[in-house]
């Protein structure tokens, strides 16, 4: 019987995450679904938020904006526009995302780029909200 389940976590700019783990918490969109090994298979629309991956008495967290994960008994697939491990949140790279992102929304752009611009603005606003929420110390250049 599976103890562990691996978890990846993939971008359009590449894999950001690939480990076994004892449990990863998604965020659906009506709320957070638990995964555990040996779990039905399942494909899912995600929310934006947070995924936690707990494995060896630790955890590991991602700030994702959207996408959709693939469920199998012996694995789990994330498919995200951005996904960010919390552990390097920086201010001041999110500031400047943001302001960047704000900025393009003036421009005259397809929706394609408009959706693009859209979710880079939320997960700037979300890296921003968490460090303000975690009040520890970011890094910065």
């Amino acid at each position: 019987m599976a103890t562990t389940l691996k978890l990846e976590i993939v971008t359009p700019t590449g894999p950001v995450y690939s480990q076994a783990v004892d449990m990863v918490t998604l965020p659906g969109q009506e709320g957070e679904l638990g995964v555990l090994p040996l779990h039905v298979p399942l494909v899912t629309v995600l929310g934006d938020g947070e995924i936690v991956a707990r494995h060896d008495g630790q955890e590991d967290r991602f700030l994702v904006t959207g996408g959709c994960a693939e469920i199998t008994p012996e694995r789990v697939v994330v498919l995200s526009v951005f996904a960010t491990d919390e552990s390097v949140l920086d201010e001041n790279k999110a500031e400047d995302a943001r302001r960047r992102a704000e900025a393009r929304l003036n421009e005259k752009l397809s929706d394609e780029e408009a959706a693009l611009v859209h979710a880079a603005l939320a997960h700037s606003l979300a890296q921003l909200n968490k460090l303000k929420r975690r009040g520890a110390p970011s890094h910065r250049r």
